[in-house]
């Protein structure tokens, strides 16, 4: 890189006087500094694009290495889980070999339990909307019974001037 020292920013500035004067010397000044700071956030704006794709190229690499492991976790996994059930039937069928399935040799009936049925909840939503207090049902504006259009309009209608009301 170039090194530009004090000396030699001076020598250019002397120059620069001498031959563009001192008249447009600062018009021409500012439009260097104009052009060096686009220069500059040019330069900086290239080294970020760069930065950016190397940590896409790393992060693309980093998350082949997760993929391929969780891969081999995976199928070890399977493999084991194969193994195990491989090993279980064939100690079941082992066990099981002498029992026939209509209890036929070994002359004793084995019960077997019904299998679990069916029971409704038995939830009662009424139950659990009076399980609410009533100051929050009011607050929440929750109706709490019913009443009818014309009852509605009746009971928030403004009073009028001498009713009982």
């Amino acid at each position: 890189m170039i090194d530009f020292g004090f000396d030699k920013l001076a020598l250019i500035g002397a120059v620069a006087l001498i031959v563009i004067g001192p008249e447009k010397l600062p018009r021409v000044a500012r439009t260097v500094g104009f052009f060096i700071g686009k220069a500059q956030r040019y330069v900086s704006d290239v080294k970020a694009e760069v930065n950016r794709s190397i940590e896409l190229e790393e992060l693309q690499k980093m998350k082949s290495q997760f993929e391929t492991a969780a891969r081999d976790v995976e199928q070890t996994v399977h493999r084991e889980v194969n193994e195990a059930s491989s090993s279980f039937e064939q100690s079941w069928s082992e066990a099981t070999a002498g029992l026939s399935s209509d209890g036929a040799n070994s002359g004793t009936d084995y019960w077997t339990p019904a299998p679990p049925t069916y029971q409704h909840p038995k939830k009662n939503w009424r139950v659990k909307r009076s399980a609410t207090p009533r100051w929050f049902k009011q607050r929440q504006g929750v109706r709490t019974h019913v009443q009818s259009g014309a009852a509605r309009v009746a009971r928030f209608r403004p009073a009028r001037p001498g009713s009982p009301r």
